[in-house]
C-alpha cells in the first residue's frame, strides 16, 4: 500500500512579537466611514399617497451590511440601527430606524 503520503504542514516561527500581537488584535477589527452630510431621508415630492422615507442612499448602505454580514432584513435593521447609535455617540436619532 504505498500511497500518497500527505505533505506535512508549514511552521512558521514569530520574529516580531510586538507586531504579531498588534496584528491578531487588528483581525477583528471593522471600520466603516458614515458621511454625515448622507441624506438618510427621501424628498417629500408633494405627490398624493405615502412617500418614501429612505433615501435610496440609505437603503444600498441597509442592503451593503444584508450582504457582508449575510443577515436577514431584520437583523440588517438592528445592525444598522447599532451602527448609527455607535456613530452619534450614543445619542438617539430617529425611532422610524430603532436609534
Amino acid at each position: 500500500m504505498g500511497g500518497m503520503s500527505k505533505p506535512k504542514p508549514a511552521h512558521y516561527r514569530v520574529t516580531n512579537w510586538s507586531d504579531d500581537n498588534a496584528a491578531l488584535s487588528k483581525r477583528g477589527s471593522l471600520l466603516l466611514w458614515l458621511d454625515k452630510e448622507m441624506g438618510w431621508y427621501a424628498p417629500h415630492e408633494g405627490r398624493p399617497g405615502h412617500p418614501p422615507v429612505f433615501s435610496d442612499a440609505a437603503i444600498r448602505f441597509c442592503l451593503s451590511i444584508k450582504v457582508l454580514f449575510k443577515l436577514p432584513l431584520k437583523q440588517t435593521a438592528e445592525r444598522v440601527a447599532s451602527l448609527l447609535r455607535l456613530s452619534a455617540g450614543g445619542h438617539a436619532r430617529d425611532k422610524r430606524l430603532g436609534v
